[in-house]
């Protein structure tokens, strides 16, 4: 037994022992300590990291955990919004870090290779940051990595063949990066690996083979890379044990191959988006544990097989835009767990089976774009509890909208637009209280705009636009306090807005434009809102637009054409940096037009004709660079045209036309190099017109000065800058001396040349008989001197014969359009706000004014007809007036024609036509014989020739032996006054103005 004496030094021996190794590891904390504050010190932000200080241990900060001796062994500080680099961490004071995930932060620059003497590293985690350059090949002496993930950054070059001998690895992600082709021949089989993700990278090649080698992957994503060539037949018998595959977004091409049957622990299975062809094989039906399936975006074609409605656990299907033509197979609906389904963009026809009710936990279901037909079963509706997405847009569905659709009240997206759906909007849709978007537009919808839509709370959009609704927007809108779009363009809708859609306090998008609404607009409309689009045009609104609508400054499309709207225009629009496309044309603003607009750098067109603006032409319109159509005219704006103009490069249309504009034009104005028409006629402008130096690829299409006080002599700038020439409008000037002999050969492609009332002289030049597309001419009230050019039998465009442009064959499409809907055919592409609208400057084209029964038309582009008049044209239930005199029409005149009941004008004098004129109706009212005139084989009601019992046949032959006509005139106005006013389309063809061509008219 020891002594006491003994007894205490053994104590006291083990209390210093204790102490001693106390020490030692307070010792190694505190160095892993400074090293982590070290690293806090250089992040630019580490807010998160408020309890690292040397207050407190290391062990007790966020984020980092100790062994029982207190050396960090852990450090996972996911999400908290880390900013800084990894270079200020000195990893060699960390030996016994197992863990380091820092995922999802704003970490950037190079991953140190000093990485490497975390040899204790057994996961490193730096996805979902900013991390770039190549991936250290260092890292592949990492022993004992088991997790290592590094997607979601910016790393770049090859993948280091050195990690492929990570030794212990099994979760390998370096998805989502920059990553190129690797020397494969380097790499190593990575037999522990069972998740392998490389997904969204630059790689290239066939299946690589190292992947292929890895036999215990159970999780295998390449996506997104352009792999190519055949997926391998060999992959089931290397890779057995796949549960999830994904190759989709590659360039794989072949068909699908049937070994993949062989994979029987296969569940998920995702090849979409690649070259793929030879069909759906029936294989896919045996793979009875499948979950999910996309094949969609492969040109598969053929159909839909019916075994796939076998896999009786899969939940997600997508066979969209795969080229598929068949019906949909009713077995599909034997699919019970189906989640998620997407047949769009296919060639599916027939009907939609009612045996899909069946899918009861389905709760997305697409299948737009397809040629499908008939009536919603349903049952669809009152079968599927938790359906939330249903969208079966741009189709030919018919009969109404099923009532049983608010059974479905989970419904948060509905899309059944483009389609061919009638009657009403159902009062049951305002029961899907979940609803966030709703578009039934493109349809033939009538009746009114339910109330019980306000109950709609969580709606962001709705979407009515191109039905036959009418009726009021009702107030209940105001409770739709959600909605940022509301487009109910192209209706019937009447009466004045509501006030409550001032309540709409999100509202960023709104359409009412092409239906017949009237009264102001609520003043306080746009107060409070970041309005990005207003579209009101073609209604009957009157008053002063509200001077709070672009209250928030972000309006980009604004349209407020064809209305009857006075007042001053909103001054908050000169402060909008973001307009983009403004049509204001016939109103009646008033106000100084530089208070309004200011400096608008993306503003791609503008159009504030035919109103009552006033004002002088800002230079601060040259900041608006990317100005294509500038339309002014027909307004009261003085004051010169400033040559800052200039700078306008990408302008194609400026008009200025109508206006009071004084001075010359600016010499620089060869400048917009991408200018197509040009208009500044019925102005005073005066001088000689600017020339300028060659500009071989000048568009310059349309040049119209007439009217104003121009002199000098025939512009010689257009031999050197305008040979693509359609139209040039000089009359009305004092321009002196001859026209140039170049003009037919530098304008070759000139089509309509005026120089009425000027001062030129001098003999007409013979060289005008090489222009040949010429179809107007007009030399008159000048001096000119000396015979007619004989040559000008040579004037091929004035005498050739025209072309039939009618036809009786009927517009063919899916019952939607038709002759008795033209209204639709001609405004179907129109949008509030089209990026590119090509009808802003094609308007313009070819446009010029002539004398034409008794006074000026405006007339523009070319149609020439012959033959007869088809029997489709009583089809045309709207047209107000039809105008075909002075053609080559011949045969009988349709009977169909007496169901014009809108028709007020009619003129087919000047033609070939015979036989009975078609009585009743409409027709009766057609009294004047003018109407008929020249037409020697008609007979009957209103003229004074009897028809025979045989009827009548024309023995004459009209003589026209005359090579040149003063005027053939074809106008076919279309008036569609019920919609949105009238539309003209008055086209001219074949025009010759000499005035001293009276004897050789007469031949």
């Amino acid at each position: 037994m020891p002594t006491p004496e003994a007894a205490f030094a053994g104590i006291l021996l083990l209390v210093v022992s204790l102490v001693s190794a106390l020490a030692g590891a307070n010792a190694a904390t505190e160095s892993e300590a400074e090293a982590l504050l070290a690293w806090k010190a250089s992040l630019a932000a580490a807010a998160a990291l408020s309890d690292w200080t040397k207050a407190a241990p290391a062990c007790s900060w966020l984020g980092v955990s100790c062994d029982a001796a207190g050396h960090v062994l852990s450090l996972r500080l996911v999400g908290l919004g880390l900013t800084g680099t990894l270079d200020a961490l000195d990893f060699t004071a960390l030996p016994d870090l197992a863990t380091l995930d820092l995922n999802n932060n704003n970490l950037f620059g190079a991953i140190p290779a000093s990485l490497s003497r975390l040899r204790s590293l057994a996961k490193l985690d730096l996805g979902s940051n900013g991390f770039n350059g190549s991936i250290p090949p260092q890292l592949g002496d990492l022993s004992g990595l088991v997790d290592l993930r590094l997607y979601n950054n910016n790393l770049a070059d090859a993948i280091p063949h050195q990690l492929s001998r990570l030794p212990r690895i099994k979760h390998f992600d370096l998805g989502s990066n920059f990553l190129t082709d690797p020397d494969y021949s380097r790499f190593s089989p990575m037999p522990t690996v069972n998740f392998m993700s490389l997904y969204l990278n630059y790689l290239t090649g066939s299946f690589p083979e190292f992947v292929l080698n890895s036999s215990n992957v159970t999780y295998l994503d390449l996506s997104q890379n352009n792999f190519s060539r055949p997926i391998p037949d060999t992959l089931p018998k290397k890779l057995p044990n796949l549960m999830y595959l994904n190759l989709s977004v590659n360039a794989f091409s072949g068909g699908i191959p049937a070994s993949l049957s062989k994979l029987r622990k296969l569940r998920d299975l995702r090849i979409s988006t690649n070259y793929l062809t030879g069909g759906i094989p029936d294989f896919l039906g045996s793979m009875s544990q499948m979950r999910v399936l996309e094949l969609g975006g492969n040109p598969l074609g053929g159909p839909i097989p019916p075994v796939l409605g076998r896999l009786q656990m899969l939940q997600r299907l997508d066979l969209r835009s795969a080229m598929l033509v068949s019906t949909i197979p009713p077995q599909l609906g034997n699919l019970g767990n189906l989640r998620f389904t997407d047949l769009s963009m296919n060639q599916l026809s027939g009907v939609l089976p009612p045996e899909l009710a069946g899918m009861r936990k389905i709760r997305e279901f697409g299948i737009s774009s397809n040629n499908l037909a008939g009536q919603i079963p349903p049952a669809m509706f009152t079968s599927w509890p938790d359906l939330i997405n249903f969208q079966v847009f741009k189709n030919s569905f018919t009969g109404k909208i099923p009532p049983e659709i608010g059974k479905a009240t989970k419904l948060e997206i509905l899309y059944l637009f483009s389609n061919n759906f009638t009657g009403s909007i159902p009062v049951e849709i305002g029961q899907l209280v979940n609803l966030v978007q709703l578009d039934l537009s493109v349809n033939w919808l009538t009746g009114l705009i339910p109330h019980s839509l306000g109950n709609l709370k969580q709606l962001t959009r709705l979407t009515l636009f191109f039905n036959e609704l009418i009726g009021a927007i009702p107030p209940e809108i105001g409770d739709m306090t959600a909605l940022q779009v509301l487009d109910v363009n192209t209706n019937h809708l009447e009466g004045e807005l509501p006030t409550t859609i001032t309540s709409l306090g999100n509202l960023q998008y709104l359409a009412l434009f092409d239906n017949n609404f009237t009264g102001t607009i609520p003043p306080d409309l746009g107060k409070g809102l970041s309005l990005t689009d207003a579209a009101f045009g073609n209604n009957s609104f009157s008053g002063e637009l509200p001077q709070s609508l672009c209250h928030g400054l972000a309006l980009q499309n604004f349209t407020a054409n064809h209305n009857n709207f006075s007042g001053t225009l909103p001054p908050c629009l000169k402060n909008c940096a973001g307009l983009y496309h403004v049509r204001l044309e016939q109103n009646q603003f008033t106000g100084d037009i530089s208070e309004v607009f200011g400096v608008h750098p993306i503003l791609d067109s503008l159009d504030v004709s035919k109103n009552q603006l006033t004002g002088k032409l800002s230079p601060h319109w040259s900041q608006c660079t990317n100005l294509t159509v500038l339309s002014m005219n027909n307004n009261l704006m003085s004051g010169s045209i400033p040559a800052a103009l200039c700078r306008l490069t990408s302008l194609r249309s400026l008009d200025l036309s109508n206006n009071q504009f004084t001075g010359e034009l600016p010499h620089c104005w060869l400048k917009l190099k991408a200018l197509v028409f040009m208009d500044v006629s019925n102005n005073g402008l005066w001088g000689n017109f600017p020339a300028s130096t060659s500009l071989d690829d000048f568009p310059l299409q349309s040049l119209r000065l007439a009217n104003n006080s121009f002199s000098g002599e025939f512009p010689s700038v257009i031999e050197t800058c305008c040979s693509m020439l359609i139209t040039l409008d000089l009359g009305d000037n004092m321009f002196v001396g001859d026209i140039p002999s170049w003009i037919g050969t530098s304008v070759p492609l000139l089509r309509v040349l005026t120089l009425p009332s000027n001062k030129f002289s001098g003999v007409i030049p013979s060289e005008l008989s090489k222009l040949s597309n010429l179809q107007v001419l007009d030399l008159s009230k000048n001096s000119f001197t000396g015979s007619i050019p004989g040559t000008f039998g040579n004037l091929t465009s004035m005498m050739k014969t025209p072309k039939q442009v009618f036809s009786s064959k009927k517009v063919e499409s899916s019952g939607r359009h038709d002759f008795v809907q033209v209204r639709r055919i001609s405004t179907f592409s129109r949008r509030t706000v089209p990026a590119n609208n090509p009808s802003l400057l094609d308007k313009y084209r070819d446009r010029v004014n002539i004398f034409w029964k008794g006074r000026e038309q405006t007339f523009q582009k070319t149609i020439e007809i012959s033959g007869s008049i088809p029997e489709s044209i009583g089809g045309l239930e709207l047209l107000e007036s039809l105008d075909l005199s002075w053609n080559e029409l011949s045969g009988a005149i349709p009977p169909t024609i007496s169901k014009l009941n809108s028709l007020g004008v009619l003129n087919l004098s000047n033609n070939l036509l015979r036989g009975v004129i078609p009585t009743g109706s409409q027709m009766q009212t057609f009294a004047d014989e003018s109407i008929y005139g020249n037409n020697p084989g008609l007979c009957g009601f209103p003229l004074s020739i009897a028809c025979s019992d045989e009827g009548t046949e024309d023995h004459q032959e009209l003589g026209r032996g005359i090579w040149l006509w003063y005027s053939i005139i074809l106008g076919i106005v279309f008036g569609f006054w019920s919609w949105f006013g009238a539309l003209f389309f008055l086209r001219p063809w074949r025009f010759f103005f000499l005035q001293f061509l009276d004897k050789l008219g007469s031949k």
